[in-house]
């Protein structure tokens, strides 16, 4: 395991608490001593995925760069992280990427850690934290168009059981960029799959502006 994953694993199970915490806090706190240079603090593994391939795609090599994105498990959990590697913690550069919905959760521990004040959507821009609308699938559906998302879909094997999906009396009436974007949640693993193609797929124009603005930071 190198040392970025090591440092991930680390911070994740100091910010979960519990037996091991203090453990885990000594051993991110050793990894992060002059080899992590940023955080980048996202709501999921599928958000993981995407703000990685992105980096790969633009020729970045985070691991050399020593910035560490780290999934938090659900938005909810942001306060936990950020005591953990915000100013009272490890005291890192941080970033981060959360859906419009969670975007008051993200400001409120924010402001709490004393990283700002009144924080607005552009003072958390300015702190290197982007707020997707809705959320980051729904980014990367809009950037590549319906057209081009199903395309990304038969690459994948899967046209079959969208085609399922969409005839389900749930989702007849729906748009498609609403049947695309909850097709890709059905089943476990299914998002991270797809923000690493869709992501692949993406014409380097037409990132979506967190993704552009999120990398830019960095």
């Amino acid at each position: 395991m190198d040392e970025l994953r090591r440092f991930r694993s680390a911070l994740i199970a100091w910010a979960a608490g519990g037996a091991g915490a203090a453990e885990a806090a000594a051993v991110a706190r050793e990894l992060a001593d002059g080899r992590v240079r940023a955080v980048v603090l996202v709501e999921g593994s599928s958000d993981q995925v995407a703000v990685e391939a992105l980096a790969a795609r633009r020729g970045r090599d985070f691991g050399a760069e020593g910035v560490a994105v780290v999934p938090l498990g659900g938005a909810m959990n942001i306060g936990r992280f950020l005591d953990a590697c915000g100013p009272a913690g490890l005291g890192l550069p941080l970033a981060g990427l959360c859906d419009i919905g969670e975007e008051r959760h993200f400001r409120r521990h924010l402001e709490r850690v004393g990283l700002g004040s009144g924080l607005t959507r552009a003072g958390l821009e300015t702190l290197g934290f982007h707020v997707c609308v809705a959320d980051l699938e729904d980014e990367l559906i809009r950037a590549l168009g319906a057209e081009g998302v199903q395309q990304v879909i038969d690459a994948q094997g899967e046209t079959r059981p969208f085609r399922t999906f969409q005839s389900q009396p749930a989702q007849r009436e729906r748009p498609v960029e609403q049947q695309l974007r909850r097709f890709m949640g059905t089943h476990s693993g299914r998002k991270a799959l797809y923000a690493q193609a869709l992501v692949a797929h993406l014409d380097l124009g037409r990132v979506p502006r967190p993704l552009e603005r999120l990398l830019g930071h960095l």
